[in-house]
């Protein structure tokens, strides 16, 4: 929780390899968001890019830490709780903490690699500081990527509920029974009824400025670019809460918001090990556990921005390429990254996290 931030990033910063993740939570929750919390780190703890997990926590919060963990180990993942107040104070738990975390790292040194199927992936769709351009390159060439992913067995989870408003009918038309349409449809309605509810169009924040700036000029129509990264082919199996696990392979959908980062931590929470990030304007996100691949929309942005660019999709709106081929191009440095080619998100070491919220605080 909150009061054990700084406990957790002085462990990490000791151990060679580890990263720590904070965040605002833990306490002063409504049920319905400590649940949510919970369900997240202990999702974030479990994804199967992480070897082993520390989970700190003070002791009085109503996210407890043996909690979280018990939740984590059901998954097979070695994990300890330290809690600060048991252990007499920061630095007895620091202490603690990274003779614990010695200890695994010693275990993970001796682990092997070893091939894995496709169909054992989880892939994470985002964009964000989208422009006109994102609905006609990057985005498609997403939802290339995934269908070829998804040939293959493996499963793509399409997020950001505020963001498919008005193009909720044309997705809930891929799903695989009329239940699974009418919970997405549910879901966006749910999200633009939250905005209004608390007297606000949510047309009013979203597109964002920069989205206009870029050229985006309604929601629809930023709406329209974002289901294009779900692809032309699969059907969708199942409609997710925030940071749940899929229990089918395929595409899915998650009701995370609109706001990057807290998209992401919920498919990464949910099990996704990479993530595809499409922009137009750029972006600096990246996650503490899973690698994220950005996929820009135009070339000038993407050599404005080389140092934060993975794919460049401009190649489309100059004629130069096609969707299928940057695609392809785009699914074969997943696999790389897949078999441990770093990201340029892992190079500058960004790892942002952030659990959303459903109330206020109490």
């Amino acid at each position: 929780m909150v009061c054990a931030n700084d406990a957790a990033a002085r462990i990490a910063a000791q151990l060679n390899g580890a990263v720590y993740v904070t965040h605002q939570h833990g306490c002063g929750q409504l049920p319905a968001d400590a649940a949510q919390t919970r369900r997240t780190l202990a999702g974030f703890g479990s994804n199967p890019n992480v070897a082993a997990c520390i989970v700190v926590g003070l002791g009085c919060e109503t996210v407890a830490a043996a909690d979280v963990a018990g939740d984590i180990s059901k998954t097979g993942v070695p994990v300890v709780s330290i809690v600060i107040q048991e252990e007499g104070g920061t630095l007895n738990a620091i202490n603690k903490g990274v003779k614990i975390g010695r200890g695994m790292l010693a275990d993970i040194s001796m682990l092997k690699r070893e091939p894995c199927p496709l169909s054992a992936l989880i892939l994470g769709l985002e964009c964000g500081g989208s422009d006109a351009w994102s609905g006609l390159s990057a985005n498609p060439v997403v939802g290339n990527a995934s269908d070829r992913l998804i040939r293959e067995g493996g499963t793509s989870i399409l997020s950001e509920t505020q963001e498919i408003i008005g193009a909720e009918h044309i997705l809930a038309k891929r799903a695989i029974s009329r239940e699974v349409g009418d919970r997405l449809v549910e879901m966006a309605k749910r999200a633009e009824m939250g905005a209004l509810n608390g007297g606000v169009d949510i047309r009013l924040a979203n597109p964002a400025p920069g989205n206009k700036a870029g050229g985006i000029s309604t929601l629809e129509e930023k709406s329209l670019g974002c289901i294009s990264k779900a692809g032309i082919e699969a059907p969708l199996q199942e409609v997710l809460e925030y940071a749940e696990v899929p229990t089918k392979r395929g595409l899915v959908f998650m009701d995370t918001p609109g706001h990057d980062i807290e998209s992401i931590t919920g498919m990464v929470a949910g099990g996704a090990q990479v993530i595809f990030f499409t922009t137009g304007r750029g972006t600096c996100v990246g996650c503490p556990v899973a690698p994220v691949i950005k996929i820009c929309s135009n070339s000038p942005t993407f050599e404005k921005m080389i140092d934060n660019m993975d794919v460049d999709a401009g190649g489309i709106i100059t004629g130069e390429k096609t969707i299928a081929q940057v695609g392809e191009m785009l699914f074969r440095e997943m696999l790389e990254v897949c078999g441990g080619k770093s990201t340029k998100s892992e190079d500058l070491g960004y790892g942002s996290f952030a659990v959303n919220r459903i109330g206020p605080t109490q």
